[in-house]
């Protein structure tokens, strides 16, 4: 992994006796997205505040480019945020809104013009500096939020869910130009989204966080593909769980009991006969047929969506319900037909059993 260039150890922060962040430690690498992820109330939103300045840990950490920073309010950290709200001035200008940190900064005159125009000019903007934010788009308002953070040349860029008050499409368009702006610059940069298709889209590396802990740290991949528990595989996309039972360990696989049948994954060296486990399917490791073949499951379609490119099918096999996603062809299958399952077990993932 790339050396950290931002370093969270054991950062805890309490209000009353609730444990927003409990316990955090974290290596960002420099010059790459790292987003942490979560639902509402996971402490994603109070970690970027630690690190911004506005929280003081109760224990633990925190150190930039090797400094420790915990002790030294937000104006000396080397930080700028852009908030899920903009927190644009509507009195001001959009040329005053960017020069805003630097003036508080007191940069001189003739720098704060030249580094508002560059920043304005590179985000597409050089022909609204005298607009009010009030009549801008909300993807440019969004652009008008970065290039105020921007401009006062941050170590760390700080994003608080600024995607969030745009439309999905606007939203999906704005994320690209983001990832774009981020690579083209090579700015270090804490991303937070509670939206899991956001964080896979766009980061180079995802920290899942729950009740104020992080669950799980690697690239979009891997916290998509191989999750190490079952929060993690149910938030991060779309999951069908099986429970299992291993009844072999062999050199040519893993033999497991499940309520689909007995299935055989790749070889593994970690489990033990006898022990319990979860299968993760993910919808996409699963396909539908029209006719019977080695390994194949009779199923029926019990009602499919339409998701423009992808129809999600809910399919009964025995007692179980699963989802099951396929390319869109153009025809339809009708809900209730008899068809046939097929399981890519190579995409299959085992994950520890847990409590219900």
């Amino acid at each position: 992994m790339d050396k950290a260039y931002v370093e969270l150890a054991h950062l805890t922060k309490h209000f009353g006796d609730v444990a927003a962040v409990a316990d955090v430690c974290l290596d960002v690498p420099e010059g790459r997205i790292t987003t942490l992820l979560g639902p509402s109330g996971c402490g994603k939103t109070t970690l970027l505040r630690l690190i911004a300045g506005f929280f003081p840990p109760d224990a633990g950490e925190i150190r930039i480019k090797g400094v420790r920073v915990d002790h030294l309010p937000p104006q000396r950290r080397s930080t700028a945020i852009v908030f899920q709200d903009y927190a644009l001035f509507p009195h001001l200008t959009v040329f005053e809104n960017v020069a805003y940190g630097l003036r508080r900064r007191r940069v001189a005159a003739p720098e704060v013009t030249r580094r508002v125009r560059e920043m304005l000019a590179f985000l597409g903007l050089e022909d609204h500096g005298g607009a009010s934010p009030l009549h801008l788009s909300g993807g440019q308002q969004q652009r008008v939020a970065l290039a105020r953070a921007l401009a006062v040349e941050p170590d760390v860029l700080l994003l608080d869910e600024p995607l969030s008050n745009l439309d999905a499409k606007l939203r999906t368009r704005v994320r690209t130009e983001l990832k774009e702006i981020q690579q083209s610059l090579g700015k270090t940069t804490i991303f937070v989204t509670h939206d899991q298709e956001e964080a896979l889209s766009i980061s180079d590396r995802v920290a899942v966080m729950d009740a104020g802990r992080i669950r799980q740290v690697g690239s979009p991949v891997e916290v998509y593909a191989h999750p190490l528990d079952r929060f993690v595989a149910d938030f991060v996309g779309i999951a069908n769980f099986l429970p299992a039972t291993v009844r072999a360990v062999t050199s040519e696989g893993v033999v497991l009991e499940s309520p689909l049948g007995t299935l055989m994954t790749p070889p593994r060296s970690e489990f033990t006969e006898g022990e319990r486990l979860t299968i993760l399917l993910r919808p996409e490791a699963l396909r539908l047929s029209f006719e019977s073949g080695t390994g194949t499951l009779p199923a029926r379609i019990r009602s499919t969506s339409f998701l423009g490119g992808t129809r999600r099918h809910h399919v009964q096999v025995g007692q179980l319900t699963l989802m099951v996603d396929e390319s869109f062809s153009g025809t339809a299958e009708d809900a209730g037909r008899q068809i046939w399952l097929t399981i890519d077990v190579a995409r299959l993932h085992l994950l520890p059993s847990e409590p219900a």
